[in-house]
């Protein structure tokens, strides 16, 4: 018998989803004043944030029940000094992008780059300037990576620069 790979989703979230979501919770609680369901609005204000806490506080160990597979991490077997600068994207409530910061930040401590971060949020403009539909995006030198990655990416993908530098 043959076995197909489980798909999952890719480990990224689709920016113009996320602020749908923003709305809808604000759209819900229009309708539930306008009906004047105190009961329900009241509920709906506590829950709602509730819920989405707890999908962003334990979306590590629920990641691969929601589809999108584990999000283990891989550390690199060795790392590099990279004097580079480096732009990281995120957008409130996308469970991916605190994971990848805190590895972007502990790479830093090791490979001594500047680590810049821009949460796109509230900057529609910039997110349509820069072509950002999805989160988290990671920049250096103008080259970016989309998505939830290891250390190991992140690492190599932080040391091309130095790389072509160093071959110039």
């Amino acid at each position: 018998m043959n076995k197909k790979p489980i798909a999952f989703k890719k480990q990224q979230c689709n920016v113009l989803a996320l602020a749908l979501g923003w709305l809808g919770y604000f759209g819900g609680l229009i309708y539930f004043a306008y009906q004047r369901s105190w009961v329900f609005g009241a509920l709906f204000v506590v829950l709602v944030p509730c819920l989405r806490w707890a999908l962003f506080h334990f979306f590590p160990r629920l990641s691969r029940f929601l589809g999108y597979g584990r999000v283990d991490d891989q550390i690199p077997e060795s790392t590099n000094t990279a004097r580079v600068a480096v732009t990281f994207y995120s957008f409130f409530s996308c469970p991916f992008c605190p994971i990848v910061l805190r590895r972007l930040e502990a790479l830093q401590q090791i490979m001594d780059f500047t680590l810049e971060k821009i949460d796109v949020t509230l900057k529609p403009q910039m997110v349509v300037s820069k072509g950002i539909r999805s989160v988290p995006v990671v920049e250096v030198g103008g080259k970016r990576l989309v998505g939830n990655l290891t250390t190991a990416q992140l690492a190599q993908f932080i040391s091309l620069p130095q790389a072509a530098m160093i071959a110039a």
